[in-house]
């Protein structure tokens, strides 16, 4: 059967599952206009909250997943790992191959995937949580009939809620040690800055500003100059100044070591839960 091209200027969306990264995926695609609210579905979930959520901001909610899957041709499968195989089973009927599939389920493979919808033609996508603030950090593997023109299409949708690449599935329990876990690190990182600047004397509300502001501006730097890290660290580090007295004892207590343990203790639980 010839894959039948996904209209992208037409096509319509269901969310197969309502939760908060659903409802982030479709408000900023609704919010950047890379597709209408009236273009998008979900099932009317038992939370009233969640189907408030989806309806304020125009969504439709059809009586079921089985009318969800039938008015879309590309669908998300964003429900919890441990029930993605019952629910793509389960509509495995009405998912024909003219039907764009995509999964955001942590750690449930593209093989597994195809296997349960009966065809391949999927795209495993990585997102991270600040896809609720339009920051998200998503990586994304193709199925063996997913095509180019597919893969844009999700380069664009996914891109309205921050930035996506391309890579082997093969790096995605990597991908969950950095992208996935890391805002855990970085919260944790802008609660330590606080905390310090609250033992030097700062007060509390000031100094946690700060600190988030500092790390944001941080991060921006990096991604707007094009410099290496090291550079922008050493273009701020004065001979015998404050920045370096700070650095050393981060250096003293394994500062580097240890964010880099972090992600590979997280991608290695990631390969066993998978």
């Amino acid at each position: 059967m010839d894959i039948v091209p996904i209209p992208a200027d037409t096509y319509k969306l269901g969310f197969i599952g309502a939760g908060k990264m659903a409802e982030s995926i479709a408000r900023g695609a609704v919010r950047s206009g890379v597709i209408p609210a009236s273009r998008i579905f979900t099932a009317s979930h038992t939370n009233s909250s969640r189907r408030d959520a989806f309806q304020s901001f125009g969504v439709s909610l059809l009586p079921s997943n089985d009318d969800v899957v039938r008015e879309s041709n590309v669908v998300i499968f964003s429900v919890k790992p441990q029930v993605v195989k019952d629910v793509v089973m389960k509509l495995n009927p009405l998912l024909t191959k003219n039907k764009l599939l995509v999964s955001v389920a942590a750690g449930i493979k593209l093989n597994d995937l195809q296997e349960w919808a009966g065809h391949n033609r999927f795209i495993r996508v990585m997102p991270n949580t600040p896809a609720a603030v339009g920051e998200a950090a998503s990586v994304m593997s193709l199925g063996g009939a997913a095509t180019e023109e597919d893969a844009n299409l999700i380069a664009t949708l996914f891109g309205s809620i921050g930035k996506i690449w391309k890579a082997d599935e093969k790096y995605f329990d990597a991908v969950t040690g950095l992208s996935g876990s890391g805002p855990a690190y970085v919260y944790l990182a802008i609660e330590a800055l606080a905390d310090g600047g609250v033992a030097a004397g700062l007060p509390r509300d000031l100094s946690l500003k700060l600190a988030s502001q500092t790390v944001l501006g941080a991060a921006s730097m990096v991604t707007s100059t094009g410099k290496h890290p090291g550079q922008l660290k050493d273009d701020v580090t004065s001979p015998g100044g404050t920045t370096i007295a700070g650095v050393h004892e981060l250096e003293k207590g394994g500062f580097r070591g240890i964010l880099m343990n972090a992600v590979v203790a997280a991608a290695k639980r990631s390969r066993e839960l998978a």
